[in-house]
């Protein structure tokens, strides 16, 4: 049996903090409030293209007179690019329109 990971806050109460786990892309509309709201960097922008394969999506005003590049995917979807660095805030689950978000606590 394994322990799940809490920590215990300054008033004494137990926070039992909850990791992204999974993101359904299926149901994700590539919005990115979940990716602006993260604090850690744990997600990622990319367009999917109709085989099913991400295609970096370049950011920013920069690659407004290249339309070229909106061709190359049919949407844009969220990925889990470093689920290492969650915290276990769930901000990206509170805030994101389509419930994507499956979390779980940690174990130790």
């Amino acid at each position: 049996m394994t322990a799940t990971f809490s920590v215990t806050l300054p008033g004494g109460e137990i926070w039992i903090p909850t990791f992204v786990e999974s993101l359904n892309q299926e149901k994700c509309i590539g919005c990115g409030r979940c990716f602006k709201i993260c604090p850690r960097g744990v997600l990622e922008l990319v367009g999917l293209n109709a085989g099913g394969d991400y295609v970096r999506v370049e950011g920013g005003d920069e690659d407004d007179d290249d339309d070229d590049d909106d061709e190359e995917y049919e949407k844009k979807v969220m990925t889990i690019a470093h689920k290492e660095l969650c915290i276990g805030c769930t901000a990206c689950s509170k805030i994101c329109p389509k419930k994507c978000y499956t979390h779980a606590a940690g174990a130790i």
